[in-house]
């Protein structure tokens, strides 16, 4: 049997998230002082007793999001399962940054800052209300990229996050993303969701936060993973530091492929995939691209003696 370990991304964030596991293990608490003190801030407060709608800011929701999954890494550490365990790691979006941060790749405390400064940049890019994202349901990969070509009109408008068979989100202008949502249900997609995201990502518009990124990740060390990475713009593992280095850059303004990912998983083997951090939403995807790799959420206390159990 081989396992995947799997990273969230940004919309799985809620208030509480991680507390239980920062309870019931001090490596995981830990975590979160780690992550506060490389803010300069108390982050877990937010995390833990905030506001959602503050926690949602890209900025916070990002390195939260690492932090509530390197948490739930530490627990898993703390109880014999360390990342050697899998065959790969790959995470959606800001959870690349998760996956790299649990094989090593990255230390905790600078992947916090990079997130910080991603969060950051991909807001300041484009100002709030010029570009938006839409899921666009029902249809696939190849269909969306023509409705988002034809949306386009001068405009920026392309596929962003190729989730799964039939979910695949559209990235830009305001203008050209609305007019992809009537274009797409013309197309015979079963619906078409404007996102409630405060910025449009993973397209061009986002290349002045590219080149920040580019400046960030410059002056921090990247080493090589103990697990094969697999990464988010290539769809396939990953393992010299500076190849991950410029795929994060070019991540910013490229696509999530997240359904091939899944899909190089289960070629290479892959039976089952380990969700770690907040919430079940990758696997939900992970069902509907490949049923024969099983998922489980590692999020909780519960959830970490689960797997435990049932590994050993």
């Amino acid at each position: 049997m081989s396992t995947a370990f799997v990273f969230p991304g940004q919309g799985a964030q809620t208030i509480g998230m991680g507390k239980a596991l920062a309870d019931a293990y001090p490596a995981a608490q830990a975590i979160f002082d780690e992550v506060d003190e490389a803010l300069g801030e108390k982050l877990s407060a937010l995390i833990w007793e905030g506001d959602i709608a503050e926690l949602t800011l890209t900025q916070n929701a990002q390195p939260a999001l690492m932090a509530t999954s390197m948490a739930a890494v530490r627990a898993l550490e703390a109880e014999g399962v360390t990342m050697g365990a899998a065959s790969f790691v790959a995470g959606h979006s800001l959870g690349e940054y998760s996956a790299l941060a649990a094989v090593g790749a990255i230390s905790v405390a600078d992947t916090a800052r990079l997130l910080r400064t991603r969060g950051q940049a991909m807001q300041s890019a484009v100002p709030v209300g010029e570009g938006a994202m839409a899921a666009i349901l029902g249809l696939d990969l190849d269909a969306v990229r023509a409705v988002a070509e034809e949306a386009a009109q001068g405009d920026v408008c392309q596929a962003a996050n190729d989730n799964d068979p039939m979910q695949v989100v559209v990235s830009g202008t305001k203008a050209a993303v609305e007019r992809a949502a009537e274009i797409a249900k013309e197309k015979g997609a079963k619906r078409a969701i404007m996102l409630p995201v405060s910025a449009p990502f993973h397209c061009a518009l986002m290349q002045p936060a590219a080149d920040a990124m580019a400046e960030a990740l410059a002056s921090v060390t990247v080493n090589a993973p103990a697990v094969p990475v697999i990464a988010n713009v290539r769809a396939e593992a990953v393992t010299d530091p500076d190849t991950i280095r410029q795929l994060l850059v070019e991540q910013v303004t490229g696509s999530v492929r997240w359904r091939e990912s899944v899909q190089y998983m289960a070629a290479q083997g892959v039976t089952e995939a380990w969700e770690i951090g907040a919430g079940k939403a990758l696997s939900g995807m992970i069902r509907k691209i490949d049923r024969s790799i099983a998922s489980k959420a590692v999020g909780t206390p519960e959830d970490v003696q689960k797997v435990v159990q049932n590994d050993s």
